[in-house]
């Protein structure tokens, strides 16, 4: 219901806009959620908070247009669109958990079941619910919490990221990329494949997708293996970049262009499977929550030609010299290693000069 809000006022206003451009007189008024109940009386059984929040929502979405022309205009929402989700605050204990296994939200008569993922810290201020494209519904709750900084470590880490290993770190240690993507491919190929037959055979007997039962199953088998492998990678991310948070005051790594890189296309899906910038975003905003700091190389810093025993310049080398020895002082290098040595070095040197 609150998409449909959305789509009344995006459309008003849109009206508006042209009637401002014919006539720049006219004062320009946007409605509100309350004043569509008049001609659809459904919506008076909606909680008005989940429709108050999807105004918010447009004028956000208005706001960074505005701001930034290459976000692109706000779009109607579609009831096609598999993912469906409205938010909602609580007011007065409107939004509660009971014993952990049911959960109460506004304008629902009985409580619902829940499976608790982990148990929610300070004071619940809204819960979004979502449907996604596999058919699961899932609840994520905005809590209000007092973070305190972790106690310092007086340690500092040096990270290359890469596809080979996800992360090398300047102690030493290699990240194992899991590869995700890439192990569920097969069987993810497989499942796809039953899904275009069954979007054949049903355009061959007239019926649309929508309304075709065995391909809406399908679809769905297809979607929650997509959902296993993005839960999978999340979880894998969130861990590794909490640990990391825990142990070390400053990490420096390179300020990474991953746009960029997904243009090569022989790289692309590799990149995008190991999930670069979602895991520079985790570090980030754990770094502010726990009191670390986060130092971004330049991403031209040659950190792979500079040999991190001695600091000289050995030159360019392709991606398939792994290990080399540095001609000066004839110490042996693991590439990667190297790197992240490199960085480290690089990111105390620009905290000293700061």
């Amino acid at each position: 219901m609150s998409n449909e809000v959305y789509n009344l006022m995006l459309a008003d206003r849109k009206k508006a806009y042209e009637e401002r451009k014919q006539d720049p007189s006219k004062k320009m008024i946007f409605p509100t959620p309350a004043q569509y109940k008049k001609d659809f009386t459904f919506l008076k059984e909606v909680d008005s908070l989940a429709l108050a929040n999807a105004q918010l929502h447009l004028e956000k979405a208005y706001k960074n247009f505005f701001r930034d022309q290459s976000v692109g205009f706000p779009r109607f929402k579609s009831k096609k669109n598999p993912v469906q989700s409205y938010t909602t605050n609580n007011q007065n204990g409107t939004v509660a958990l009971f014993e952990n296994k049911f959960i109460k939200l506004p304008k629902l008569k009985s409580f619902i079941r829940i499976k608790l993922h982990r148990q929610p810290r300070g004071m619940i201020r809204s819960a979004t619910i979502s449907r996604r494209s596999s058919g699961k519904y899932y609840i994520s709750l905005l809590c209000r919490e007092e973070i305190s900084e972790l106690p310092k470590t007086n340690s500092a880490i040096g990270i290359d990221l890469g596809i080979t290993d996800f992360a090398i770190l300047s102690d030493g240690k290699k990240i194992d990329n899991h590869k995700f993507t890439a192990k569920m491919a097969k069987k993810l190929k497989r499942e796809q494949r039953k899904l275009s037959r069954r979007a054949l055979r049903a355009k061959k007997k007239g019926i649309n997708l929508f309304d075709a039962k065995n391909y809406q199953k399908q679809k769905r088998k297809v979607a929650r293996l997509n959902e296993k492998v993005k839960n999978q990678r999340t979880d894998f991310l969130n861990k590794l970049s909490t640990e990391i948070i825990k142990n070390h005051d400053m990490i420096c790594m390179e300020d990474l262009n991953t746009k960029g890189m997904l243009r090569n296309h022989k790289l692309a899906k590799s990149i995008s499977d190991v999930s670069w910038s979602s895991f520079v975003t985790k570090l980030q905003y754990k770094a502010d929550w726990y009191g670390r700091e986060i130092i971004k190389i330049d991403r031209w810093f040659p950190s792979s030609q500079i040999c991190s025993e001695c600091g000289h310049r050995d030159g360019k080398k392709t991606l398939e010299i792994r290990e080399w020895i540095c001609p000066v002082c004839h110490t042996h290098h693991d590439r990667d290693i190297n790197a992240s040595i490199n960085i480290l070095t690089e990111g105390l040197r620009i905290k000293q000069s700061a």
